[in-house]
């Protein structure tokens, strides 16, 4: 018997609970490979002796002023190609995300997405064998938090 499978929609609302990020409006993309999230002012240090990266990032969409620091250890550095072709290395952090009452681990790139609409993207191998997608509808498990776009809380705001 197959497992049934919840049904998001092509946008989605998504917490990274240990990176302090609250809520972020994700684009649920099946074109993606792996999950990527907007980040800037990269970093890698170590910690313990493993690499780690700091980073910043503008948590909401057309909002440059917002700006929340976060620390990830590093699993890997990949050569990662965008939808135009454009092949960049990225560092890779392994991260539990939140989708409304789903948290799951899955891996994120980190690059730049500050000419992007969406600052987050979920990518198919977080999304396989967990979530089927209905690509004509939006926000069918990750709701906004609270009434209005409040920022998010955690993580350190400059």
């Amino acid at each position: 018997m197959a497992k049934a499978l919840n049904t998001v929609g092509w946008r989605e609302w998504l917490r990274f609970p240990s990176l302090g990020i609250d809520a972020i409006k994700a684009k649920v993309d099946t074109g993606a490979r792996t999950s990527c999230l907007h980040a800037f002012e990269l970093e890698p240090f170590e910690r313990g002796g493993a690499p780690w990266v700091a980073f910043a990032m503008h948590p909401f969409q057309r909002d440059e002023t917002t700006v929340l620091r976060c620390e990830a250890p590093v699993v890997d550095q990949r050569r990662v190609r965008d939808s135009g072709g454009h092949a960049e290395q990225r560092y890779v952090i392994a991260v539990p995300i939140g989708l409304g009452p789903h948290t799951f681990d899955a891996e994120v790139t980190l690059t730049s997405r500050d000419t992007m609409l969406f600052r987050c993207l979920l990518g198919r191998t977080a999304l396989r064998g967990r979530f089927l997608v209905d690509p004509g509808r939006s926000y069918l498990i990750g709701k906004a938090p609270g009434a209005g776009a409040a920022p998010p809380q955690g993580g350190t705001r400059t």
